[in-house]
């Protein structure tokens, strides 16, 4: 038998340029029970969707229960959200800033040797005859802001 036609129609079938029928007959073609060796490699190419058909039907339940489970409706009932519900996020988010910020000046502070050395100097403030020691600042600072050494004010007896 001269399969030259179907070897014509498969060489189109590869390059695109087949119409509907045409591909119809290769289908018919490979369907057959006697195929030549050579074109049997392409059989599983041109039988697949008919096989598929068979093998992916849906059972004659499945639209009752797909409409079964569209039917049952199950009602929404509203809720109203306050302010305070619709600011929670906000009102989280400043918790955390403000909570971030306390640790870290007290990380800071507990890092920080020069407070400790302050508190220090500031008991020291005192002189002995109950002056305070801004009364004896040797640095003042006049009208046009600027800094000049002087010798400490004497102290009125």
């Amino acid at each position: 038998m001269d399969y030259k036609y179907i070897e014509q129609l498969m060489e189109r079938y590869w390059q695109g340029e087949t119409s509907v029928k045409e591909e119809d007959i290769l289908r018919a073609f490979f369907s057959q029970d006697d195929i030549p060796a050579s074109m049997r490699a392409y059989k599983e190419i041109f039988t697949y969707a008919e096989e598929e058909k068979k093998v992916d039907v849906l059972g004659d339940d499945f639209d009752s229960r797909v409409l079964a489970m569209t039917e049952e409706c199950k009602p929404v009932k509203a809720r109203t959200i306050s302010i305070t519900h619709k600011l929670m996020p906000l009102f989280k988010a400043a918790a955390t800033v403000a909570f971030i910020i306390v640790i870290g000046d007290a990380a800071q502070m507990a890092f920080n040797n020069s407070d400790e050395e302050a508190v220090v100097s500031m008991s020291d403030a005192t002189t002995t005859d109950g002056r305070s020691v801004a009364m004896t600042d040797s640095i003042t600072i006049d009208t046009l802001k600027k800094v000049s050494r002087l010798q400490p004010p004497t102290l009125y007896e």
